[in-house]
């Protein structure tokens, strides 16, 4: 990591990669031929970047894929060995707090992050037990972690999310973003509680100038044959906002330096997932 006296650059990258289903929706591959693609989209988007990986709707098995091929060795040359894990990550399966269900997990890098604490969260009236709660289809859950640079004091709080749905939040001291698929679009519920003039984030998306966006306005894109329309519903909120901000004279936590949404097909024709990835290049002050 290369700080500066500015802050931190940093990428988050989120992505819901659809879980590995036995009954596949028409234009959908099995999870074995989605994974060498999903896999390199999160390798050569993080490459030279120090970066957050934010998933959803990860199985155990797919996780068992994802963190194999992140640490796996690339290089073609006959003389490469495996070396040290370059990438570990926080998350349970939500289903049972262990393996059953899905996980929404966050990788980094050790080498460049301190681990403090994390914890998952369940989004009902028991939070800390497996659960749904209100009128909730599905079980939903937070995966929250706290970390410190390798080299100074500066704190940043993770967040990631599906379908987090809470519009009260106390005073953040440190950086924070909240990552995920909240399956909901602007003009609707989730969204708007989330970025409301009394919540502390803000929508990275809006920090930059559409015309400097790259790549789809959209992210969920569906399999081709679904007959929805294509919607955004996928977010990288960063925080806090300026009234929410202790030190003096600075007006918010972040500097936002790129934001795009990535393809989710090439030419071989696969979907890598329903939902196409997004990725933010800020720089977290310090």
């Amino acid at each position: 990591m290369k700080a500066s006296s500015q802050g931190i650059p940093l990428r988050i990258l989120t992505h819901n990669i659809r879980y590995a289903t036995t009954s596949p929706f028409q234009g959908e591959r099995p999870w074995e031929e989605r994974a060498p693609g999903l896999v390199n989209e999160l390798l050569y988007n993080t490459h030279n970047q120090d970066a957050f990986i934010c998933l959803q709707e990860v199985l155990h098995n797919q996780l068992e894929d994802v963190i194999f091929g992140l640490n796996a060795p690339h290089s073609c040359a006959s003389t490469a060995k495996p070396g040290p894990p370059n990438w570990a990550y926080i998350g349970v399966g939500r289903d049972d707090g262990k393996q059953a269900g899905e996980y929404s997990p966050i990788f980094y890098r050790p080498s460049v992050w301190k681990l403090r604490q994390w914890e998952t969260v369940w989004l009902s009236e028991t939070p800390t037990i497996p659960s749904k709660s209100w009128d909730a289809a599905s079980i939903r859950i937070v995966t929250i972690g706290g970390l410190t640079p390798g080299f100074e004091a500066a704190h940043i709080i993770l967040r990631k999310i599906h379908e987090y749905q809470n519009g009260r939040f106390g005073r953040i001291l440190s950086g924070v973003f909240l990552s995920g698929d909240l399956n909901s679009q602007e003009d609707q519920e989730a969204y708007t509680v989330l970025t409301s003039t009394d919540s502390p984030l803000l929508d990275s998306a809006k920090l930059v100038n559409s015309s400097k966006h790259y790549g789809n306005e959209t992210t969920w894109s569906g399999f081709g044959y679904e007959g929805l329309e294509p919607g955004r519903i996928d977010y990288i909120l960063l925080g806090p906002r300026a009234k929410y901000v202790t030190t003096e004279g600075q007006d918010q936590s972040w500097d936002m330096e790129g934001y795009a949404v990535l393809a989710n097909r090439f030419d071989d024709g696969v979907y890598n997932s329903d939902h196409r990835a997004v990725v933010v290049d800020a720089m977290l002050r310090s």
